[in-house]
């Protein structure tokens, strides 16, 4: 099985579990999740049974979602599901109880912690991945192989709103093509990330470009326009390599090109970025939740490998040993 195949056939079941709790028509008593549901292990050995609940980030999604997929091989009875509300939309979900984990690809805002701390919720922050933030421009686009940051915030900032819709606005050299622009909404962690490393500020962007918290439509955006332009993770770049062109990146010390080992070693700067999952203290103690998360820490560079993501170097995989260990003494 393909690594895509393997994204499609965890998003799959996670579709048929939604699917199927839909149809009890909220019959079912089991409370919230990140509420405490109660564990319904089983007997037999160490055979566990229930349902693990993670929402958030689309970028990292694929990596939960293949981190569920190996492990129901090992715990067929524990249903793992993953949504993509967006970062922004998994941690409200989270902080609301709903959610036994938040993917997250930016860190927890101080005013998401807050919402948190409100309704009791404690957690932790594992770092699982590295990601290499990916400009990508339609495969017709002969003129755009690297761009610099400022041509970027140019492009992006707020004041291009209206302004900014030819190739040529941004550099002369460039053909009067039309620009249209295609991203994370706002609810998104990339769309955090990128609008504070290129326009300075976070959430600052021009509101005239498409927005979509699938990637899925970004990729269908820009492959379907010539003068197309989006940004998203560096996964779904890999998953769309034949259909876009990945733009480098000029930040002041010449073009990079967005791969594993720019990333790791520091020069594809300012998009390369750690990604997250966020486990609720009270949902850890559950044994599915907590058999769950071990099995992800413990496969993290097999499952990050498989899913096409950045893995964590030596001391990185160390350190989120390390945090699952103090997340379960908690």
């Amino acid at each position: 099985m393909t690594s895509g195949q393997r994204r499609l056939s965890a998003a799959a079941t996670a579709a048929i579990v939604v699917a199927l709790s839909a149809a009890c028509g909220g019959t079912n008593t089991t409370p919230p999740a990140g509420e405490g549901t109660a564990s319904t292990s089983t007997n037999a050995g160490d055979e566990l049974a229930g349902q693990v609940k993670a929402d958030g980030s689309s970028t990292v999604a694929p990596l939960t979602s293949a981190a569920a997929e190996f492990f129901a091989e090992e715990q067929p009875k524990i249903n793992v599901t993953v949504g993509t509300s967006g970062t922004g939309g998994g941690f409200e979900k989270f902080c609301n109880g709903e959610t036994d984990i938040s993917n997250g690809s930016r860190p927890i805002k101080d005013e998401e912690k807050a919402a948190c701390e409100s309704k009791g919720v404690t957690f932790a922050e594992l770092t699982v991945a590295t990601d290499a933030l990916t400009v990508v421009v339609n495969k017709e686009n002969t003129w755009a192989n690297c761009l610099t940051t400022e041509q970027l915030k140019k492009m992006w900032e707020p004041g291009a709103e209206g302004k900014i819709t030819s190739w040529k606005q941004v550099d002369a050299k460039f053909p009067d093509e039309p620009l249209k622009l295609f991203g994370p909404g706002t609810d998104s962690g990339t769309f955090d990330y990128f609008t504070d490393e290129i326009n300075g500020e976070e959430g600052a962007s021009r509101k005239d470009y498409n927005p979509s918290e699938d990637d899925n439509i970004i990729v269908q955006g820009v492959t379907g326009t010539k003068g197309g332009l989006g940004y998203f993770g560096f996964t779904y770049f890999e998953e769309n390599a034949d259909k876009l062109k990945a733009v480098e990146i000029d930040s002041g010390e010449g073009c990079v090109a967005p791969s594993a080992e720019n990333a790791q070693n520091g020069t594809y700067t300012p998009l390369a970025r750690p990604l997250f999952v966020y486990p609720s203290v009270k949902a850890a103690k559950r044994p599915e939740v907590a058999a769950f998360l071990d099995f992800y820490v413990a496969n993290i560079g097999r499952i990050a490998t498989d899913a096409k993501y950045i893995p964590l170097n030596s001391e990185q995989e160390a350190k989120l040993k390390t945090d699952l260990d103090a997340l379960k003494q908690g």
